[in-house]
Parts: C-alpha cells; structure tokens; sequence
C-alpha cells in the first residue's frame, strides 16, 4: 500500500492556541475532562467549549455526531488543534464516511482508541498525528505526573529542530536504526490488516503498546504480525510498559518474555518497556509520521531528526 508522496506537517501551537477537545470514542468522566481543561489553560492554551452529544453505552455519541464533531474541528478556522478527551472503544465508526479530502492538517493528539483514527489519516492523506495524553488520560494527571511536559512541548511547539526523547526503558537488542515513526496500540494496528488503510510498516520505526492482555495474547498478536509481514524490513521497535498484562500463573511467561522470543531474531534494535501510551509513568509523546533515529543503548534514545510542526 502506498500514501500521497510528501507529508504536510501541522503548525506549531503557541500561547494562545485554540484547542478542541474531541471525542471519537468512548465517553469520559466530566471531572477528569475539566482537569484537563486546566491543564491545557495552565499551559497557555485556550480550551474551545466541547459539542454535546448522546452518550450511546461504550460511546460517546452516535457515528454521526462523533465524525461531525471531528470535520468540524478539522474545518474550523479557529481551532489550532484536535486533542481527544479518551480512548476506549469506537474511533472505526469514524472512517465509513470520511471526505476524501480533508480540511488543511491540524495536529491531532491521542493514544489507545485514536490509533484507527491516527493510522487512516497517515494512510490515507499522509497526516502526522500525535501519540500522547488526552485530556482525561494524562493531562488530568498534571505536568510530570500523568505526563510528561518536555515532550509534549517539544512534539507540539518546537517548529525550529529536531529534538531528542529519553525513552527510559530496557534494551532488548542493541543497536541503531533510522525510519518513519509509526505505530500506536498494537492491537489497533492489527485491526487495520486487510482494510483499505492497513498500516504500511516498510522502513518504519514502529511503536508498539497496549494494556490488559494476558502474555499468551500479546503472544497471538505480535504472531499474527510477523504471519502479515508486517515486521519485513521494520528498521526498529519500541515496545510500551504493557501495564495490567501480568503472566496468568507464576513462572509463565511474560510480556517480556514473548516480545523476546518473537522479535529478537528479526535482529533490529528493540527498547522495552518505554512509558508511552498506557502507562503509570508520565507519558510521553510521540510524532508519528514524522523520521527519527532510535539509539538502543543504556535506557534508549530516540531522536526526531527534523521538527514535527511547521511555523
């Protein structure tokens, strides 16, 4: 599969920037939504007033109001960008009726759930999103806390460098590798195989994470992946905390254990254990879409090699 040739990037946020919170998926706790809010404001933001929709069990609104509320952030000429108030469960709904051409690029800020919606806009119209905290998971949690700030600027605000991100985890397999960064929740990546915006992992650098699966789980579907192809000619790997995904009964194996025994012979450098996505660490966030070098030696470095976002 292949993607329009040159990437647009969105442009830098600054003091003063409207932000529209979105909800694509699952509803969030109004308390944890308004402590988000602050979060933002604290950081010099302006928070645009949210749609109010119908909340419909496990989602947050009806397909149509959720993928109207998306295109109307993405069309509104003040609204600087889209930050996802959680996850949970029905971004897809989203991509039956999607314009072919969409609105000029904003950056688009979310993790879990907003995998669906962050692999089809790069598949499709060759948009670079944002892995990192929604306003009810992490920024709720405060700067340091339930994320981390440095990142968060630097992904968002920084239009002049490349920028360095310490990943804090633990080496698999050494070594150093250039690519695309991509990836998100892994097994969102893996619902995109065999649809129209399945994920071309060619030359990436891919980010892997979840949470909640047993061991023997992760095992099926990093498994199924590498029966897809899509670990042929990945130039590297950077795997999450995996929280919740202990091994069912003392000396099973581990989440560790499996990504080792499954991903190792591919012979690419891999970081463990990195606190992206879920995760009780602050997390940090990513540009995907966008080429970095990742550095697998002490705790991990991965480097985006030019800004993310243009002035």
């Amino acid at each position: 599969m292949t993607s329009p040739a040159s990437p647009e990037k969105p442009r830098a946020l600054r003091q003063g920037s409207r932000i529209a919170p979105i909800a694509p998926a699952s509803p969030a706790k109004e308390d944890r939504i308004a402590a988000g809010n602050r979060e933002l404001e604290r950081l010099g933001f302006k928070v645009a007033p949210q749609r109010i929709m119908n909340a419909q069990g496990y989602l947050a609104g009806s397909p149509e109001e959720r993928r109207s509320e998306f295109l109307e952030a993405l069309s509104d000429p003040s609204i600087d960008a889209l930050i996802a108030t959680r996850g949970g469960y029905g971004s897809a709904y989203l991509l039956d009726q999607l314009p072919v051409v969409l609105p000029p690029v904003k950056p688009v800020v979310g993790f879990s759930d907003l995998t669906t919606l962050q692999i089809y806009l790069w598949q499709k119209h060759r948009s670079p999103t944002f892995y990192g905290p929604m306003l009810a998971a992490g920024l709720d949690g405060g700067a340091d806390s339930g994320y981390d700030l440095q990142s968060f600027r630097n992904a968002l605000m920084n239009a002049g460098c490349g920028w360095q991100v310490p990943l804090s985890g633990e080496i698999l397999c050494c070594g150093s590798a250039e690519g695309m960064l991509l990836g998100g929740a892994i097994t969102l990546l893996q619902a995109t195989l065999g649809t129209p915006w399945e994920l071309d992992t060619f030359g990436a650098i891919l980010v892997l994470e979840d949470r909640g699966m047993k061991p023997y789980q992760i095992d099926r579907v990093l498994l199924h992946l590498k029966h897809a192809g899509k670990f042929t000619n990945v130039r590297a790997i950077i795997l999450g905390d995996f929280p919740e995904c202990d091994p069912p009964a003392a000396g099973s194996p581990s989440v560790r254990d499996v990504a080792q025994r499954i991903l190792a012979p591919l012979d690419i450098p891999i970081v463990f254990g990195t606190p992206i996505g879920h995760t009780s660490r602050p997390m940090l966030t990513l540009p995907l879409g966008v080429p970095a070098r990742l550095t697998a030696e002490g705790q991990g470095t991965l480097n985006i090699l030019e800004p993310t976002v243009r002035p």
